[in-house]
């Protein structure tokens, strides 16, 4: 037993600064060295537990969203029941899909924002095979959740709604990955701006700060007009209508 604590311990460990060091210098950069270094573990103990630095990359993640993912159809699974039936509110689907991310950010037990970090940088410059790996981790969940918002806006083309979904995990990924674009675009630290008081080291209040300024964003991205495009010169199309021109998502 206590041999199995130990290897468990470890293990955890070696996760644990991992997690850290890839969402601060990046998967590329970040060295099987520096991890063994900073874990206080010798590159067998690595090799033991996870094999290669892949391998280690993705159990760093398989351990966040196997809770995440379970949440989300947990959170949906609940909706749907009370809804006896009926179709979801579109503003009820992303609270239960983003809602649920960003309550993570405020536990550090389930990694707080160095997960949200790490995710938001490994979703925007992602290595090929760990696209396949996310392909897969979040497959049941992204489709129980499209079919949701196909059924919360019937009036909504369908491949609109993917756009969206699209434009939304893009907004989500850059905003969790960290204030770096906010500064260099405008030269303040968020912390600087208007009516901010200094949150610190206080991962609590700046996931509940993000929540409370992405969740909006993302429903008014949802709910905007649908696009009516220039077709070139000659091209043959149907007239929208009337109800089609003036369409707008739900809330």
């Amino acid at each position: 037993m206590p041999e199995q604590k130990t290897n468990s311990d470890t293990r955890d460990r070696i996760l644990d600064v991992a997690e850290r060091l890839f969402m601060e210098n990046g998967y590329e950069a970040t060295s099987m060295r520096m991890i063994t270094g900073a874990a206080e573990v010798n590159l067998a103990a690595v090799n033991y537990h996870f094999g290669c630095k892949e391998a280690l990359l993705r159990e760093v993640f398989r351990r966040r969203l196997g809770w995440l993912n379970d949440n989300r159809l947990q959170a949906l699974d609940r909706l749907e029941a009370q809804a006896g039936g009926g179709a979801l509110k579109p503003s009820q689907i992303l609270e239960a899909f983003f809602g649920t991310l960003l309550r993570m950010g405020e536990d550090k037990t389930l990694g707080g924002m160095t997960f949200l970090r790490l995710l938001g940088r490994t979703l925007t410059e992602p290595a090929e095979f760990i696209r396949t790996f996310f392909a897969s981790e979040y497959a049941e969940v992204i489709d129980r959740y499209k079919q949701a918002l196909y059924r919360a806006l019937p009036d909504v083309p369908q491949a609109e709604i993917v756009w969206r979904l699209h434009f939304m995990l893009g907004a989500m990924s850059y905003a969790i990955a960290g204030t770096d674009v906010l500064r260099v675009v405008t030269g303040v630290e968020v912390d600087d701006l208007a009516g901010e008081r200094p949150v610190q080291d206080d991962d609590t209040i700046r996931a509940r700060r993000l929540a409370q300024r992405l969740m909006p964003f993302l429903l008014g991205g949802l709910r905007a007009p649908l696009p009516q495009f220039d077709e070139p010169a000659g091209t043959q199309q149907e007239l929208p209508s009337k109800a089609a021109k003036e369409s707008r998502p739900g809330t």
